[in-house]
């Protein structure tokens, strides 16, 4: 099911910088979410690392950029501080906002089914309603840029 022309799930999880994050405190501002299954892991790394070399112009589109994993915070500071990210990284291990999202569940690696963490985006207008999701990201370092492009239109 696709979540575009949908209000966004509000979310609560706790973020990189120390603070808990609500959907709500971004009103007014393009909110990108990027779910991602682990840190430190080679197509995360890319896809992270083309949201860092993107921000300034992603910035200039009043635009915040949030990437999601189950991961720990403390995980995501050694992310953070190895790739010098100047995003937030938000933690959800519980997994209840991925699943709001369409992003944890059922996928397939290598024929074998699992439960996990589907690579997917969401872009969120500043009015709260989902305008574009990404259900499966195939190439996550091309993907930042596919982000970008939908933004400038």
């Amino acid at each position: 099911m696709s979540l575009e022309g949908t209000t966004a799930p509000e979310f609560q999880l706790e973020g990189s910088d120390g603070r808990v994050h609500t959907l709500a405190e971004y009103a007014g501002k393009t909110v990108i979410i990027y779910f991602y299954p682990r840190d430190n892991t080679p197509g995360c790394t890319k896809e992270a690392c083309g949201f860092r070399d993107l921000s300034p112009d992603l910035a200039e589109l009043n635009t915040v950029v949030l990437g999601t994993s189950k991961d720990s915070i403390k995980s995501h500071d050694k992310f953070i501080r190895d790739f010098s990210l100047p995003f937030t990284l938000l933690s959800d291990p519980d997994c209840s906002t991925m699943t709001a999202y369409g992003a944890f569940g059922e996928k397939v690696l290598y024929g074998k089914k699992s439960m996990g963490t589907i690579r997917s985006t969401v872009v969120i207008g500043p009015d709260g309603i989902v305008k574009k999701q990404w259900k499966t990201v195939k190439k996550a370092e091309a993907h930042p840029a596919e982000v970008l492009a939908y933004l400038k239109g």
